[in-house]
Formats: structure tokens, sequence, C-alpha cells
């Protein structure tokens, strides 16, 4: 009995060219064989396949049915083969990611960096931008996006990844922004009690943020919410200027929390209003939805999946 696999492979070889002949020339066989190899079929299933005259063959209505089963898993095979392959493979290739410009510098480059010394075989082309990027359009393996979800891809659970017919889209922990200050300049300006405090501060201002974020800092605590003004002497289109403003004491900002994490441990920086949540944006990743995944592209999925998972607090894991 030929083997079922190899014989679905000529059924629909002989499908798509016509006849026994044409496929048993593509296939390199005899057409006695293919003959063969498609009867041993009929005969498992107790029914015709394809419709024989001495001038052509057509597919039965449960041979059409049969055939497009028969695409489906091969095409499966095929795929867990290729995934097999690249079990306990090393990593190799380019690997394209974008981030947000703060994110992607402050953040993710050590994790990237990290990757790239553990294996010598991937290079990564990172791309740090605050615009909206389509990863399939882009040519992104891996894409991070702060902000809600618009379209099919709203709406995540907790801890699992929203699929669309092109991407997958695993949330992360939220991309949190607390206030803080140098101690220079607390020293010379007190330091603010309530968010309302603000209003007679030094609020760095960063110009990309649109929306209300861009106008007003939200803070909350046991389910009040205080919006301040944001209004600003001086507003910069990238963080880390104003990040370092910061440091020479010149005003207060909203950092993201992993981003001044060291500053906050060292004392370079100082927390203001400990007790009151800053914004939160959701925050995601995002990737093609392929059936294979490359070595290259699931080990380093995976490490970024644990550090910054919804599961965990960026910069406390």
């Amino acid at each position: 009995m030929p083997d079922r696999l190899e014989s679905m492979s000529v059924f629909v070889r002989v499908a798509e060219l016509g006849s026994f002949s044409a496929a048993a020339t593509a296939l390199s066989i005899s057409p006695q064989m293919v003959a063969k190899h498609v009867e041993a079929l009929e005969k498992r299933l107790g029914t015709r396949l394809i419709h024989r005259t001495t001038r052509r063959h057509s597919l039965t209505d449960f041979g059409r049915q049969y055939r497009d089963r028969c695409k489906a898993i091969l095409a499966e095979v095929a795929d867990a083969e290729a995934q097999a392959s690249e079990t306990g493979a090393e990593p190799r290739g380019l690997l394209r990611v974008n981030a947000p410009v703060t994110f992607g510098a402050q953040v993710l480059v050590p994790l990237v960096t990290t990757y790239l010394r553990t294996h010598p075989q991937v290079s990564c082309d990172l791309v740090l931008s605050d615009r909206y990027v389509d990863p399939i359009e882009e040519g992104f393996d891996l894409v991070f996006r702060i902000g809600p979800l618009s379209g099919p891809l709203s709406g995540p659970m907790a801890g699992q990844a929203t699929q669309t017919h092109a991407l997958l889209a695993h949330p992360l922990a939220p991309y949190r922004l607390v206030a803080c200050a140098a101690p220079a300049y607390l020293a010379e300006h007190g330091t603010p009690e309530t968010p309302e405090d603000l209003r007679n501060h030094e609020c760095l201002g960063f110009s990309p943020w649109s929306g209300p974020l861009g106008r007003e800092w939200p803070f909350s605590k046991g389910g009040e919410t205080v919006e301040v003004p944001s209004a600003s002497r001086l507003s910069i289109n990238d963080w880390r200027a104003i990040h370092q403003a910061a440091l020479d004491g010149f005003g207060i900002t909203l950092g993201y929390e992993s981003a001044v994490a060291d500053d906050l441990a060292s004392g370079r920086l100082v927390r203001l209003l400990p007790d009151w949540e800053g914004p939160a944006r959701p925050f995601h990743l995002l990737h093609a939805r392929d059936r294979r995944m490359s070595a290259k592209l699931s080990g380093f999925l995976a490490i970024v999946l644990a550090r910054f998972s919804s599961k965990s607090e960026p910069g406390k894991s």
C-alpha cells in the first residue's frame, strides 16, 4: 500500500495538472505509479475521486472537496516539519524591530544587545520612531506600539495575544508615566504635595504628546482623578532632552517608569506624588501571524514577553 501522504500529494498534482501523464512528468514517476496512488486513495475512501475517460480526467464532486482537504493537510505537514527543523536550531538572520523613541533608547536597547551577544548569528535593525508603523507593509518582525489598538485589534484579554487576519498583538505592562524632578530643583522650588501644586512649578513639556495628555497631566487616587494644566516654558520633541533638563534641575518631568528607574534608585531624580498614579497608556507588541516562527523571532519574543508582559510591571522584574 503506498504511503498515504505521498498518495495525497500525487492526487493533488493530478488535480492541478489535469492528467496522470502530466502529473507523472512533474513528479518524475511513471503514469502507472500515478494511477496506483490515486487508486489506493479511492480504495481507502470507498469512492471515486476522478472521472476517467480516454480523452480527459475530471474530479468528482467529492474529489474536489478531498483535493482541498489534501492541500490543507499537506500544508500543515510542511509547516510542522519546518517548525521541527527550527527546534534547537541556532537563531540566525536579520531581526527588524520598531519601537517608540524613548522606550527603545532608554529601555529596549540593553535587551537587544544582550540578545545579540547570546546569539552571534543574529543581527538587528532597530528603528526608533514615534509615528504609526504597519509591521506588514514596512517589513518589521516586531513592532512595539503605545496607545489603544484600533479596529479589529482592539480589546485583548489580559495576558493573551489578540489575532487578526495578519497580526498578533501581545499586551505588555501598561506604559506608566511618573512625575519626578532633581533634588536641586526641589531644594530651590519646594516639593509638590498634591497634583494641584504642579500649577506653581516648571512642568517640562513633551511636544509629540497629542490629545488630552498634551494639555493636562492626569493623576488618580482612590477613584479620584485630577487633571493639571501642563503649560510649560520649555517644550521639547525628544524625551531624552527633557530628561537632561530634569537632571539639570530646570523642572519636573513625566517620565516612563522604566526609563527613570535607575535615576530614582540612585537619587539623581526623586519621584513626586508617590500616593498618586500618573498617566498610563496601553502597550502592545505586534508581529505577523505566521504559522512558522523563525528561531530568531521566537527567541527574542520570549525574552521580551518575560521582561515586559502584562503580568509583570516594567522595571520591577
